[in-house]
Parts: C-alpha cells; structure tokens; sequence
C-alpha cells in the first residue's frame, strides 16, 4: 500500500543517516525503497529498519551497488523523489587505494543513480547528500564560508590525511552531480552537513559520533579533528532532507549546520556536563595540533523557513545515552 506523500527512495539505508531518515520519512506519511548493499549470504541484520513502525507495510529493501549502478534502477522505479544519501567510502580509508580508484567509483556510481532518476520518468527532484568537506578546504582565508565556497583538491592534498581521497571524491562527485543535472534538466539540491551528532538507530557506531566523542571515547588520535567543529543533530540533518524535497523553491546548494565549538570549549563542556568521563583538561590539549576548520553559514537554509530544533545538549546526549544503550561506553 502506497503511503500517503507517495514513495521515496533512500540510497545505502544501514548507514546512520539514512536509517534515521527513512525513519523520518515513515513517520511523515511516505512510503519507501531503500538500498543496500548486495548480501548473498544474509548475515546481515537489519532488523532495525524492518521493525521501524511502518516499515511492514511502506518499507521495501532493494539490493544495490555502486560497482553496478544500473541495480538502483529498479528500487528507483516509481519513486517521486529520491534521496542520494550513499557514498563509497576509500577501503580502509583510501590506502592501498588510488586516488582516481576512489574518484571514479563515487563519481560513476552517482551519474549512474542520476541516470536512473531521469529514466524512471516519475522522480521529480533528487537530494544529494554532500559534505562539508565539499566546502571548507581552500585558501579564501575566510573565518565562515557559505554554498559559493568549494574545497580545492591541492588544500585537502597538503593535509595529507588518509581521508583526503574521501574529501577530494565527495567534492568531485558534488560539482559533476550538478553539472549532470544542468546538462539534463534533473531537479536537484544538495545538502552539505558538517559533523552529524545525536542518537543512532544502526548497529556500528557513526564514524562522525566516534570522532565528535572522541574525549569521551578516550581516542587522542582524533583529538586533532576537534579544533574548531561545526556540528549539527542527526534528526535537524534528516528534517532539512524532507523539508528540501518539499520546498517548491529549493535550488542548489544548503549548508546544514547549527552550531560550532573550540577544542577548548568542548573540553570545558564535556567535563561539567559529564563530570563521570576523565575528560581531557585543558592543559593536556594545549599541544593538539590540527587544521581548524572555518566555520560555515547557513543561513541559505534557514531563510527558506527551515527551523533547527536542537543544540549541543541535545547532540551529546542523545549519542552518548546510545552509546550507553548499545554498550560502546
């Protein structure tokens, strides 16, 4: 039975985002198809999305990979909107791997669910889940950025960081997504989060809950990432999803991002809010050194009647109450 709002499609549906986002979109009325990766041998366990409440009736798992984009043709079909939300991640985070490996599986695979979009006839705007990271690396030297801004693929390559291949790919396969839209009057937005924090439906921990709770975690290799956060709540990321599927006027790039904290602050907030976690001190982190991300605005979204409902509060507590839940901490 088709939901109400008609149906949707969300790519890579075991992934933090995309699991709370189906979870927001069966509670709004919408019917869904999700994708995931091929498993012959059914090991994996998803009950997570099938006990969603309305995923009996309006839930359906389609298998699908990016190496063969032509699979999301079929979960794609009959959908009004559809939502771009999975991403090859480098293997091991792009070592051993080639930079043009990493490039060309997330840009073919993408042009390959755009081509299916158009195809189905039926699909009316596509989301695409982008990422700060898309953004914020360059040489402006401005303190907060905005949607005109682009990452530089030289800035991200003198970080020499083993995610860079990941940063450069997801600000590659942006810009070829819009220009693949331009060129064939696909509707198309994207939406660029920073760091996504709160509570958590999927099994594994997110990696960006696992870098945003590193103090807590006790993982001084990521304390370098903590410089200078932009952050916003799972629940805020996946509203201004739907709310960009909806918005009749949506076009082009949004940034999505509520708030923003020091190393130093988030050092000062952890330990009186969570005083039960040794917390490093402030003395211990004068050392950390890392690249301070610019902040970002998002203003573009927010004047086009988005509202964010939560704040830091409610972002740590959520992941470290889950946390607790799922027994990582």
């Amino acid at each position: 039975m088709e939901g109400e709002k008609g149906t949707v499609c969300v790519t890579g549906g075991t992934g933090y985002l995309a699991s709370w986002l189906i979870m927001k979109l069966l509670e709004q009325g919408y019917s869904v198809h999700t994708t995931m990766r091929p498993d012959p041998e059914h090991k994996r366990d998803v009950s997570f999305l099938t006990s969603l409440p309305g995923a009996s009736e309006r839930l359906q798992i389609f298998h699908a990979d990016f190496s063969d984009p032509n699979g999301f043709g079929v979960a794609i079909k009959g959908c009004i909107g559809v939502f771009l939300v999975a991403t090859p991640v480098p293997l091991d985070f792009g070592k051993g791997e080639s930079e043009e490996v990493v490039i060309q599986r997330a840009t073919d695979g993408t042009l390959g669910i755009l081509k299916a979009c158009l195809n189905s006839k039926t699909v009316k705007r596509v989301v695409y889940t982008s990422s700060a990271s898309a953004v914020v690396f360059n040489d402006s030297g401005v303190d907060v950025m905005d949607e005109s801004f682009w990452s530089d693929a030289d800035c991200i390559k003198a970080l020499n960081v083993s995610i860079g291949h990941y940063f450069i790919s997801k600000t590659l396969t942006e810009k070829r997504a819009i220009q693949f839209a331009e060129e064939h009057g696909l509707d198309l937005v994207t939406l660029i989060p920073t760091y996504i924090l709160g509570p958590f439906i999927c099994p594994n921990m997110p990696g960006s809950v696992h870098t945003s709770l590193a103090m807590v975690l006790g993982d001084k290799e990521q304390y370098n990432l903590l410089i200078n956060t932009s952050m916003v709540h799972i629940d805020d990321v996946a509203r201004s999803h739907i709310f960009l599927l909806e918005y009749p006027e949506a076009k082009g790039r949004y940034i999505c991002s509520s708030d923003i904290i020091t190393i130093e602050e988030m050092s000062k907030f952890l330990s009186t809010k969570y005083p039960e976690y040794p917390i490093p001190t402030l003395e211990s982190l004068k050392d950390v050194e890392g690249y301070k991300f610019p902040g970002v605005s998002s203003k573009k979204l927010l004047d086009s009647g988005f509202n964010f409902r939560y704040g830091l509060d409610e972002m740590f507590d959520g992941a470290i109450q889950c946390c607790k839940e799922k027994a990582f901490l």
